[in-house]
């Protein structure tokens, strides 16, 4: 019997070995591993612009194999397939919206092999100018803007007496000079500048002012500046040295001087420039002057175009102060004040008017005020205006009524209607304060300029 049973075992090991490395044992690769594998794909590289498309490459392996993406903007269709079957995989590439190319791979993969198909895609293109809107005076003058690119650009003008220089620029930022011929006409002229890189294209428009002076009907010119000659205003203005809180709790320091290499005020390219800005000594400085204040002139047609700056903590005006003022006999606001314009950052683009007396003004919240919006008032020229008789006094905002005040609705006595000794104009730009800084400042706006094309009064 043991004998038996030992025969039957002995004939039964080799198919019980043979089952259970069948079973149990690991599995017999049915095809090459490792360096033995061979996987083609075409083509090796991919290219696309920078817009969302899909790209088709062929797969050939002797193995089964994979496709990924290594990266969020590739991905691969199938995402696999079997050995030594052709296999057309689409490659989807997502839009680039970045500003530099970027590179990724789609991955072959088979028994530990692998093949990557690299994919370039190009920046989305960028086209940008510092400056949407070039402003010049009447006479022959130049400016910069900034262009920022990446890929090669071209700049061309449609106007003879535009002139932009270079005509065309590589993939960087690099600078567009505009220059601009004397303007001799009666007229205000434009010129478009066009900006090209690939299928992007951007404008620069030109304004060109003239300084032609149109007086209105009844009045005739009796004194103007049109900031034709610098580099700082003529002597017929007083410039300001103040310290900060001098009135109305402002910030800036107002100063004839030079600081850091830089004017407070400037004429130049035809504009008076009012640079409000922060120094090497941490404090802000910027520009106030008057023009014949120990004259000035009593009733008359006062006349300013202007370019607001931008910035919570900005506070620019356009101003009249009485001449020869007995400060001891006759305080402010007894005295009285005429605010032509003025405007807040921390409000933009509102433009006010004001007037203030010993019975009308913002201590006791009778002011006689007005305020409107001004579309561009910040960056833009605009034409600010009083009218100002014996009995009236109306400002204007480019031609349309701001604010409109009489003797008679408001009383003919001083402390109501002060508005019978001469008044001379104040230009200034302001930082912080009362008004100003109502909201706080914004120190990173610094610097900014208020432009003032010109100042004009007639009688």
């Amino acid at each position: 019997m043991n004998k038996l049973f030992l025969t039957l075992t002995m004939m039964m090991l080799p198919l019980m070995i043979w089952s259970c490395s069948k079973e149990d044992g690991p599995e017999v690769p049915d095809t090459p591993t490792g360096g033995s594998v061979t996987i083609t794909a075409t083509p090796e590289n991919l290219s696309a612009g920078h817009e969302a498309t899909t790209a088709e490459i062929t797969v050939t392996s002797t193995a089964d194999w994979s496709a990924t993406g290594d990266c969020d903007w590739l991905g691969a269709t199938p995402i696999g397939g079997v050995k030594d079957q052709p296999t057309k995989v689409t490659v989807k590439i997502a839009a680039n919206n970045g500003s530099t190319s970027r590179t990724g791979n789609i991955i072959i993969k088979s028994s530990g092999k692998e093949v990557r198909i690299v994919v370039t895609q190009t920046a989305r293109p960028t086209l940008n100018a510092s400056e949407s809107t070039v402003y010049f005076g009447a006479q022959a003058s130049e400016t910069s803007v900034k262009i920022e690119a990446n890929a090669a650009w071209t700049a061309t003008s449609d106007a003879t007496w535009c002139v932009v220089t270079p005509a065309q620029g590589d993939e960087s930022t690099g600078t567009l000079s505009i220059s601009a011929a004397a303007n001799d006409s009666k007229a205000t002229r434009e010129a478009t500048v066009t900006l090209k890189s690939g299928d992007l294209e951007r404008s620069i428009k030109v304004m060109q002012f003239s300084d032609e002076i149109t007086a209105p009907a009844g009045y005739t010119l009796v004194w103007h500046d049109e900031f034709d000659k610098g580099p700082v205003p003529s002597s017929d203005w007083t410039i300001e040295n103040w310290a900060p809180g001098h009135v109305n709790n402002e910030l800036q320091t107002y100063t004839s001087k030079e600081v850091d290499g830089k004017r407070t005020l400037e004429v130049k390219d035809g504009f008076l420039n009012i640079n409000c800005f922060k120094a090497n000594d941490g404090k802000v400085y910027s520009g106030r002057m008057n023009a014949k204040p120990s004259t000035g002139w009593l009733y008359g047609y006062f006349e300013a175009r202007i370019m607001l700056p931008k910035g919570k903590g900005t506070w620019p005006a356009f101003w009249m102060m009485p001449s020869n003022v007995d400060w001891g006999k006759n305080p402010w606001p007894y005295c009285g004040e005429i605010d032509i314009m003025e405007e807040v950052g921390a409000n933009p683009d509102y433009v006010s008017s004001s007037l203030h007396t010993g019975n009308y003004n913002h201590t006791k919240g009778t002011q006689k005020t007005h305020e409107m919006k001004c579309a561009g008032a910040e960056g833009e020229f605009h034409i600010y205006a009083l009218e100002w008789t014996e009995d009236e006094i109306t400002t204007y905002v480019d031609g349309k009524v701001q604010l409109k005040a009489t003797k008679a609705s408001m009383g003919a006595d001083h402390d109501s209607w002060p508005f019978h000794y001469a008044f001379y104009p104040i230009l200034n730009l302001a930082w912080g304060g009362d008004w100003g800084g109502y909201k706080g400042v914004d120190e990173s706006a610094l610097p900014v300029t208020m432009k003032v094309d010109y100042v004009r009064i007639f009688q």
